[in-house]
């Protein structure tokens, strides 16, 4: 039975996925999906995050092994989860056989002001100074999301307890951001690989994950108006656009 494996970004767990495993899940009921913690997030806090990608996806690979989660995998990726994936398929290239990247960038094909928007920049030093879980989650919430925050203020106390809960070291994030930012990615993509992107992402340029679809020649599909977590704007549409790609 192949697997999917699902990656998130920097700082970000298995459980801000949401329902999203659910529906994929429900879409390809042959295969098995796990949401895997990198080192240093959710379940994993307390543990020191890896300052390179190639680690972070040794990492991944290995656990998914504990887990007795057997190749062929299909990996499904977020933002510096996307980084880790690719990394992953770099290396094992003989146990995956697709990725799915979501609004990531690579260093080598993106100038910094397109990985980290200068219009983000204000957003995310609030959220380091805000003084309560909460009020992070929702500047989070408005940084990465295209959908009214007002229509979710049970989400945002959701991923507030998971703040309080697993909460992530500045050392941490720190040694991720280093990892993304030292990342090297492959001049041609090391697998069949779908690139996805939201149009309304404030965080990540669009345009980085245009420029990976170029230079890799890969399938690409753009949402109109969703954010830089486009599995919480549409997880349906992801899917969609999966099983138009591709199916396993």
């Amino acid at each position: 039975m192949s697997t999917w494996i699902l990656l998130r970004g920097l700082t970000r767990e298995a459980q801000h996925w949401g329902d999203f495993p659910k529906l994929l899940q429900a879409a390809y009921p042959e295969m098995r999906v796990v949401a895997l913690e990198l080192p240093g997030n959710g379940v994993r806090h307390a543990e020191p995050s890896p300052t390179t990608v190639r680690e972070l996806a040794a990492h991944c690979h290995a656990e998914a092994a504990r887990l007795g989660r057997q190749p062929p995998y299909h990996l499904l990726a977020l933002s510096l989860g996307g980084m880790v994936a690719t990394a992953w398929a770099e290396a094992w290239p003989q146990e995956v056989d697709a990725c799915v990247l979501i609004n990531t960038s690579f260093g080598a094909f993106s100038p910094l002001l397109q990985r980290l928007q200068p219009r983000a920049w204000p957003s995310l030093l609030r959220i380091l100074l805000s003084p309560t879980a909460l009020e992070r989650e929702r500047l989070v919430f408005r940084l990465t999301s295209s959908l009214p925050p007002e229509a979710h203020a049970p989400l945002i106390q959701a991923w507030a307890e998971l703040r309080r809960s697993h909460p992530v070291a500045m050392t941490n994030a720190l040694r991720q951001l280093l990892a993304s930012a030292r990342y090297v990615a492959p001049w041609q993509a090391p697998v069949p690989t779908l690139v996805l992107v939201g149009a309304g992402d404030q965080l990540v340029d669009p345009h980085c994950s245009h420029e990976i679809a170029r230079r890799w020649r890969c399938h690409r599909g753009v949402h109109p108006f969703a954010g830089h977590d486009l599995p919480l704007d549409d997880g349906p549409w992801i899917v969609d656009q999966v099983r138009r790609w591709r199916r396993p």
